[in-house]
């Protein structure tokens, strides 16, 4: 069993066995039918993965890993809010009329701010200071942009990154408001430590720990028997993930950079419903 797959059951037997129930409150997700979708919570869930041992992709159903790393370029590389530049139809059912998803993600990431030390994206900043002020305690980005909220078709959910040197070794923290477990769990854990590994390597730094702190971890109601399946499979050891280590520009990746070896998986678990 992977350290993923140990952490995703450990977290849903949580949310299942001592989480709460929002049904009968007001909320705001739908079911494409409209029905409210109503979901069982844990809040302040933290895990942690130790990137320098095992890279942290589930086992227990097979996980699109090359979509994820493609949104998580269109994010953070290229910056884009497009959704025709993202090359999925992960988007697709909160595109606004003129083809994007609003002032949010990419679109936050690119916007230029003044330092003293010249004029930077939030990207760039984060490279900037990896590089040349490698201890520094202020390297974070922020997604939530309160001024941008009304302009956004969906808050951002992983919102926050905050980047850290110890020794040879690049941490990260991901906060993140809101997850729906079983949709967005690993694919986010995928992104975000693909993300660290990328900046280690054009930094100089060897991947350390990626920390995932979700506030509101939940379970939705139409999810809660596959998940119950899903958690009782056997599951397999971790894959190898590989980046092309010739790369030294953050700007340099695409998705032929990344391989995975040796990935066993469960079968697919199928199509299932998504709140809107």
């Amino acid at each position: 069993m992977s350290y993923a797959d140990k952490i995703f059951i450990e977290n849903c037997r949580t949310i299942l066995d001592e989480g709460i129930s929002n049904e009968g409150t007001v909320i705001r997700p739908r079911w494409q039918d409209g029905t409210p979708a109503y979901s069982i919570k844990k809040f302040g869930l933290v895990n942690r993965y130790d990137l320098s041992k095992e890279f942290p992709l589930l086992t227990l159903r097979p996980i699109n890993w090359k979509a994820a790393l493609r949104e998580i370029l269109w994010i953070w590389q290229k910056k884009s809010n497009i959704i025709a530049e993202l090359g999925s139809k992960i988007w697709d059912q909160w595109e606004m009329p003129d083809g994007t998803i609003g002032k949010a993600y990419g679109y936050q990431l690119g916007q230029k701010h003044i330092y003293p030390e010249g004029e930077f994206d939030q990207v760039d900043r984060i490279l900037w200071e990896l590089k040349h002020t490698p201890s520094s305690r202020r390297m974070l980005t922020s997604l939530f942009n309160f001024a941008d909220l009304h302009q956004m078709a969906l808050y951002p959910c992983a919102w926050s990154m905050t980047f850290n040197v110890e020794g040879d070794k690049l941490n990260a923290i991901l906060n993140q408001r809101s997850q729906d477990m079983l949709a967005a769990n690993n694919w986010n854990v995928v992104q975000y430590s693909a993300l660290v590994m990328m900046f280690a390597q054009v930094t100089g730094f060897k991947p350390g720990e990626f920390i995932h702190v979700i506030a509101d971890a939940h379970i939705y109601d139409r999810h809660i028997e596959l998940v119950e399946k899903v958690i009782s499979r056997p599951a397999f050891t971790a894959p190898v993930f590989k980046i092309d280590p010739a790369i030294k520009d953050f700007y340099d990746f695409t998705i032929d950079s990344f391989e995975v070896e040796n990935y066993q998986h469960g079968d697919k678990i199928g199509a299932f419903p998504i709140a809107e």
